[in-house]
């Protein structure tokens, strides 16, 4: 009996318990049947307040007129380089008049040497002349009256022709005292060097109180001031320049010059493969000032052995173009952002070709990859990635574009 008595109340509380759990799961499941219209509901709002993924500023590609250029780069040199030398010989330099820099003038007096032996030398000549014109006058004399002697037979014809070959002789030792002295006078007029032509000196060989032979090196200059740029270019492209085509030339420093194409060199090296452009750099006359001639403005540009960066103007062709900053390089290829009408982005790839400047900005010709008249990205394209919202701004807006919202 009391066995019975005890066993009864398990068999209840089992049997509430399988009925609890029943209620529990039915409850379970029509609760997460009710939820899913509020969850479906609730992923469909957060879908449309998406927000964009940046603030942008869009441009169109447009066509337009390109300028064709040839780039290459090349040495600067001087147009021609004058070496001025003595022609004295055993002279002492008594005094410099130029010096590294300075721009001269043809006929300038550049070097003065000590001429006291020169001197003594002229006036030995000069003694000399005068010494031989006595003498011609005299045997002049003797022969005039030889000649009227010559008929009357007083003078053997052996005393007529002695009179008349000392006259000869007169004359010829007149004419030799006469370049004795004319040779003096040269060396004296080489006692002065001067410019053989305006130009800036370059190089000083010469000091005072030294002690020069002929033809000894003083100075170089630069003929006139001109330098011209040797571009080196290949031989197919060396075909495609003509005389008189302009080059812009770019400093290292950064100055321009303009120049014009005086000769294309006839040979190609064979080692290299690589010809010469001889262009006259053409100085920028609004930067001389009255202080400094235009050849001395011209040289704090441009040095003679200065490697410079040069583009030649080939003409001019329609393109696609579009704003540098619209440009994104990524993997070493060039994409756009096309903007689409849901405000959303596509990542488009481009084959670019020439870049200009101007006074708007940095323009890229768009060769394939891109329609004329799309929308593009151009302030933030950096930032963004394929298919992101993003959020169009007016182009004055432009200096708060690639802020994150």
């Amino acid at each position: 009996m009391k066995k019975l008595i005890s066993r009864k109340p398990l068999s209840l509380s089992l049997a509430g318990m399988i009925a609890l759990g029943a209620g529990g799961l039915w409850l379970s499941a029509t609760s997460n049947a009710a939820d899913e219209p509020a969850k479906a509901a609730s992923a469909t709002a957060t879908a449309a307040k998406v927000k964009p993924a940046l603030t942008v500023t869009t441009t169109k590609a447009t066509s337009g007129n390109l300028v064709i250029k040839l780039t290459a780069n090349g040495s600067v040199a001087a147009w021609q380089e004058a070496l001025i030398g003595s022609e004295a010989s055993g002279l002492r330099i008594q005094e410099l008049h130029a010096n590294i820099g300075d721009v001269v003038q043809r006929g300038q007096l550049l070097v003065s040497f000590a001429s006291e032996a020169v001197r003594a030398d002229l006036a030995l000549a000069q003694a000399s002349l005068a010494e031989a014109q006595a003498n011609l006058a005299e045997a002049a004399a003797n022969a005039e009256r030889t000649r009227a002697l010559q008929t009357s037979g007083a003078l053997s014809a052996q005393q007529v022709g002695q009179y008349l070959t000392a006259e000869q002789t007169a004359k010829a030792r007149v004419e030799s005292a006469k370049a004795g002295v004319d040779a003096q006078q040269l060396r004296m007029r080489h006692t002065r060097v001067v410019a053989p032509d305006s130009g800036i000196i370059t190089a000083r060989v010469a000091t005072l109180g030294s002690v020069v032979g002929n033809g000894a090196e003083l100075f170089r200059m630069i003929r006139q001031g001109r330098l011209e740029w040797r571009a080196e270019v290949t031989a197919s492209e060396m075909a495609k320049i003509m005389p008189g085509t302009e080059v812009v030339v770019t400093a290292p420093g950064g100055a321009q010059w303009k120049g014009k194409v005086r000769v294309v060199s006839p040979t190609v090296d064979a080692q290299t493969r690589m010809g010469l452009v001889y262009v006259d750099l053409v100085p920028d006359t609004s930067a001389t000032t009255a202080a400094k001639p235009q050849q001395a403005t011209a040289s704090l540009a441009f040095k003679p052995g200065m490697y410079a960066k040069g583009e030649f103007v080939m003409g001019s062709s329609q393109a696609l173009i579009i704003p540098q900053q619209a440009v994104v390089v990524r993997d070493g290829f060039s994409y756009a952002f096309r903007l689409n009408a849901d405000s959303r982005v596509t990542q488009i790839k481009l084959q670019t070709g020439r870049r200009v400047s101007n006074a708007q900005g940095d323009l890229v010709e768009v060769v394939s990859g891109l329609n004329a008249d799309s929308t593009i990205v151009s302030s933030g394209a950096g930032f963004l990635n394929d298919g992101d919202t993003v959020k169009v701004v007016a182009a004055v807006k432009s200096a708060n574009a690639a802020v994150k919202n």
